[in-house]
């Protein structure tokens, strides 16, 4: 990107508006996602509630297959130079070194989900970034900007996502950062964006309290009806306490045996009313055949029913039960509840950073640099093929072209591309140069922007991302100061 960005000082978010010059534009844009703890709340639990269901709802962020893309008219090492001198910021939080001969997965990387205009539940690929507040995200700027200047609602990120679980919490976005360009324009030079999120978040269960504790909550809090008796229904509204009915008692009534939902019940007669009765279907009708049942001397004696007393051939007292059919409309009940007042308990997980550590950030790099590349691709290739689930990260490793190339239809100028087959999902996923394999740490060198086909045979072969050079460092920086905040406090509660 062969533009002037303003110099960024070291702000607050409240100083977010630098001044200009007035016949310039500021290259670079901060838009608040989900800035107050509430409504990080709110967020947060919209993805987690019922068992992560609306994150296994999610679907890819992609572009019709049909619009794969081809690099065109490769530009001269000359004509693309770096705007300034390579920088490194070194990652955080690396683990202890471990041998393996297999690429290690980052701890960093996850999926970042949002809402679209149209209501759809999306994803894209990201990682953690080191920054000084430990609270910083890194992904494809469209997958937090939705055409202009819109962002994307209740947007989050999860590490270590897997099948609808959140093993290290939900991280919301508060503040996020990207290149005017892009904001405005829609250009792909500066398809990046860097999320400030709040500390992670987790549901912890429930618990029950009384009316007074209910009231003053501060958190996520619900009623939870339990259906009692009569008497304590009684009891209840004389201690004024908090009770309610609901229904009304109504008897059963008669009904033809074809009336809708009827429901046949059996009606003891006598003997000579049993054999008087017709056979078949319909009120008065016999209800199978007689049942004998077999009873003691002293119940025989006490027995005053309609059955016909008796002994079988064997001697044994019986009773005989006879029985016509009788169809209803089933009646209702009054029934009677008092609430239970539940509480939501919450987990402040602490800063992303602090629990996952956060990559390295480089710019200004020479091409040609050995990358690792992380994402989740999910997407099909344009020939109808579906490889990849989304359900677990994939990778791709290698070195960058030593040119830069032009995407006309996204007004892209200067990517760097790498030989790549992962599809739609991966967007968003980090472009990791000297990754330690054992340390699972690097230096974040792109993110994945775009997907091509090269060779013309309906399969992406190439990715490619914007060009991290000094514009996006000042970028970086602007979003480094960020401060954001917990969503809970120590015991669960919404903080404001």
């Amino acid at each position: 990107m062969k533009r002037l960005l303003i110099p960024l000082a070291a702000a607050s978010l409240s100083a977010a508006a630098l001044a200009v010059p007035a016949d310039a534009n500021p290259h670079w844009v901060t838009d608040d996602l989900t800035a107050k703890p509430s409504d990080a709340y709110s967020a947060a639990y919209f993805w987690l509630d019922s068992n992560g269901a609306a994150l296994r709802k999610a679907t890819e962020y992609q572009w019709d297959a049909k619009d794969v893309t081809k690099l065109v008219a490769a530009r001269g090492e000359e004509n693309a130079a770096p705007d300034g001198k390579p920088g490194l910021t070194a990652p955080t939080g690396a683990p202890k070194p471990s041998a393996s001969k297999n690429v290690n997965l980052p701890k960093t990387i996850g999926k970042v989900f949002f809402v679209d205009s149209a209501g759809k539940y999306r994803w894209c690929s990201a990682t953690s970034i080191q920054a000084r507040n430990r609270n910083l995200v890194a992904t494809a700027g469209h997958c937090v900007y939705e055409t202009a200047k819109d962002v994307y609602s209740k947007w989050v990120f999860v590490p270590g996502y897997y099948q609808g679980k959140a093993p290290w919490g939900v991280y919301v976005g508060a503040y996020a950062f990207t290149a005017y360009d892009l904001d405005t324009y829609d250009d792909y030079d500066g398809d990046f964006a860097f999320v400030a999120v709040h500390n992670g978040f987790a549901l912890a269960g429930e618990k029950q309290v009384e009316a007074k504790e209910f009231k003053a909550w501060g958190g996520d809090k619900w009623i939870k009806p339990r259906e009692i008796d009569a008497k304590e229904f009684e009891k209840c509204l004389l201690n004024l306490g908090d009770c309610w009915s609901e229904g009304e008692d109504k008897p059963a009534d008669v009904v033809g045996p074809d009336y809708p939902n009827a429901v046949l019940e059996k009606v003891e007669v006598g003997e000579e009313a049993y054999k008087a009765a017709k056979v078949g279907k319909g009120n008065g009708y016999k209800f199978g055949e007689p049942v004998v049942e077999q009873v003691t001397k002293t119940q025989l004696d006490a027995y005053k029913g309609l059955g016909k007393k008796g002994t079988d051939k064997f001697g044994n007292f019986t009773i005989t039960h006879f029985y016509t059919q009788k169809w209803v409309k089933p009646g209702t009940s009054r029934k009677y509840f008092m609430p239970e007042y539940v509480i939501g308990v919450a987990k402040d997980m602490g800063r992303l950073g602090d629990v996952v550590g956060g990559q390295g950030f480089a710019w200004n790099q020479p091409r040609g640099q050995k990358v690792t590349v992380f994402g989740y691709p999910a997407a099909r290739h344009p020939d109808g093929d579906k490889p990849y689930t989304g359900v677990t990260p994939k990778w791709c490793s290698g070195k960058t072209g030593t040119k830069t190339y032009q995407v006309n239809t996204f007004r892209v100028e200067e990517h760097q591309v790498l030989k790549c087959s992962m599809t739609g999902g991966a967007d968003g996923g980090p472009w990791l140069m000297k990754y330690d394999n054992g340390k699972r740490t690097g230096y974040v060198n792109g993110v994945t922007s775009l997907f091509h086909d090269q060779d013309g045979n309906d399969r992406i072969d190439f990715i490619s991302s914007a060009y991290f050079d000094g514009e996006v460092a000042d970028v970086y920086n602007k979003a480094n100061y960020a401060e954001t905040k917990s969503v809970v406090g120590p015991n669960g509660e919404l903080l404001k």
